[in-house]
Order: structure tokens, then sequence, then C-alpha cells
């Protein structure tokens, strides 16, 4: 099925916008930081009931939406919280269900250079048990190392949140 070109695309994404905030009167806002394709085929796949997920481009979403305010003044709440990378979730299940439905198919993400942390990480002083050639590895993450006799220990606590 070939992809259709941006000048059809755009304004069928902005009908498929507003036909979902009509037909559906609840739906999640769901952050979708480091989710890969796979795990979003997933989810796709828990939800194949009557759920729609939707992900897009927040620009067009706000635009679309800021033209529906006048049939649904209600929508301008969902304005503020259309910021990153973020998707849509629309049901008319009850929500807690489609909520545990999300939940069990949250895993976590590996460490890797420039990804941010949801929470605070402390890196006791320890010795590593990695070889000195390693050192970069630890440079990308910000935390400071010292080599002594053939290992990279770690120097004082460092605390950071990412």
């Amino acid at each position: 099925m070939p992809r259709e070109d941006r000048v059809t695309w755009r304004p069928n994404y902005f009908l498929k916008i507003i036909q979902l905030l009509d037909d559906y009167l609840k739906c999640f806002i769901v952050g979708a930081d480091n989710v890969g394709s796979k795990q979003m085929q997933q989810i796709r796949m828990s939800l194949c009931r009557k759920e729609v997920v939707l992900m897009g481009k927040n620009a067009m979403t706000r635009k679309a939406i800021r033209g529906h305010l006048e049939n649904s003044p209600a929508l301008e709440k969902l304005l503020p919280r259309i910021r990153g990378n973020v998707g849509f979730v629309f049901t008319k299940e009850d929500l807690t269900e489609i909520r545990d439905m999300l939940l069990a198919n949250k895993v976590p993400a590996a460490t890797r250079a420039g990804a941010i942390t949801p929470c605070e990480v402390t890196v006791p002083a320890q010795n590593t048990g990695l070889d000195p050639e390693k050192t970069s590895f630890f440079q990308a993450l910000g935390i400071t190392t010292k080599i002594s006799r053939v290992m990279l220990p770690c120097s004082p606590p460092s605390s950071r949140n990412c």
C-alpha cells in the first residue's frame, strides 16, 4: 500500500483527528519517549479491540484542535498537554482497563548517551572492573572516573539527573 503524498496526507490527518475527537469521548495522552517500533506495534496489537492509537505532528494536532474549539470548547484543556513525543489513545471502553493494558506494555529503557532519566540516578564510588579503554562510556554519561592500576573506579558518588 503506497503512502499518500503530503498534499493529500495533511488534510486527511486533520479530518482524522476531528473525527476521532467527535467519535470518542475518552482519550489518553501518552508519552512515547524511547519507544521502539516493535514495542509500539505490540501496544497497537494489545489495543486492537475498539481503541485507536494516533501518533503525529504536535503542531498539526494543536491546529486541528484549535479549529475544532467552537464545536467542543472542552478540548482546550488538551492543548497544554501536547508537548514532546506524545500520542493519543482514543477509546469508548473503561479507562482503568485501557490504562492497565498500557502499563502492561511499559518496559524499562536501556541506558544510552543523551537519554534523560525519569528519576535521579546515583552512582556510588566503586571499582567498575572495566579496562581503562571504557572511560568514554562514563564520560558520555557525565560520570567522573580515575584510572588506577589497570582498573577504572568511579570517583566519589555522583548524583545526576540527566
